[in-house]
């Protein structure tokens, strides 16, 4: 089963947790034990898995990569977004969670993060469930 939904962004830069969104999906799924794939198809937007209990630690890790790869450097890429790409690239595309008695499987800290390098903007998010 693969299913999308789409997320709206509201800054340049954010990390939003899409955890009840992929969890509907597993649900509706009817799905009990398998594995859910989550896909970003953007070039400058990205998933991590990552703490969910303080919201500062994606606050850090938002200046930390801002931080190493500024918005602003000596890139050649004509359309301005190459820090967000290179974001992009250092996150991922793709994040795989177990599904478990029909709920994903992830640590008690953990969620799942869209993570926006060039925003506002409306994304997409391909969700894959398998038994």
């Amino acid at each position: 089963m693969i299913e999308e939904f789409r997320i709206k962004t509201s800054s340049r830069t954010e990390m939003i947790n899409i955890d009840r969104y992929v969890a509907d999906i597993v649900r509706k799924s009817g799905v009990g034990e398998g594995v859910c794939t989550v896909f970003i198809p953007h070039t400058t937007a990205g998933i991590t898995i990552n703490e969910n209990a303080d919201p500062d630690v994606p606050r850090d890790i938002i200046a930390e990569l801002n931080k190493n790869i500024p918005f602003d450097d000596d890139y050649r890429h004509i359309e301005g977004n190459s820090a967000a790409h290179i974001k992009a690239s250092l996150t991922g595309s793709s994040a795989t969670v177990f599904v478990r008695n029909g709920k994903l499987l992830l640590g008690t800290w953990q969620s799942l993060f869209f993570c926006e390098f060039d925003g506002p903007r409306s994304r997409k998010v391909v969700v894959r469930i398998a038994p």
